[in-house]
């Protein structure tokens, strides 16, 4: 894996989360700053799973992996469901959600990364 583009996800988890957890603490909803740090947290997964998938062959063990794929694909889930669930609610919830769903990315990529420097 991309060690600089694990350093980029994560940072951008946290730059999400920061910003979920503001709006969270002043009650505001969903705005464009907040989707378009999402969108480029998408982006460099994307990319993730991209490389993730070319270099997955090197992973000896079969289980490992399946596990590691498996991950690259559901760490694309959360944020466009995080972002999907947050404008359909209207209360200060929502921005509880995408807080959530960046702490997911987070953990995910970092466990990303922990099965690939174990097994590659």
């Amino acid at each position: 894996m991309l060690q600089p583009l694990t350093v980029v996800l994560l940072v951008g988890s946290g730059l999400l989360g920061v910003l979920a957890a503001h709006h969270l603490l002043r009650g505001r909803l969903v705005d464009d700053p907040l989707i378009i740090v999402g969108a480029v947290i998408e982006v460099a997964l994307l990319v993730q799973l991209v490389v993730g998938l070319a270099k997955a062959s090197a992973i000896g063990d079969g289980a490992e992996r399946a596990t590691f794929i498996a991950y690259l694909f559901t760490v694309l889930l959360v944020i466009p469901a995080s972002v999907v669930i947050a404008v359909k609610e209207k209360t200060q919830w929502a921005m509880a959600v995408v807080l959530g769903g960046a702490l997911v990315v987070a953990i995910l990529v970092a466990r990303l990364q922990q099965v690939w420097s174990l097994n590659a």
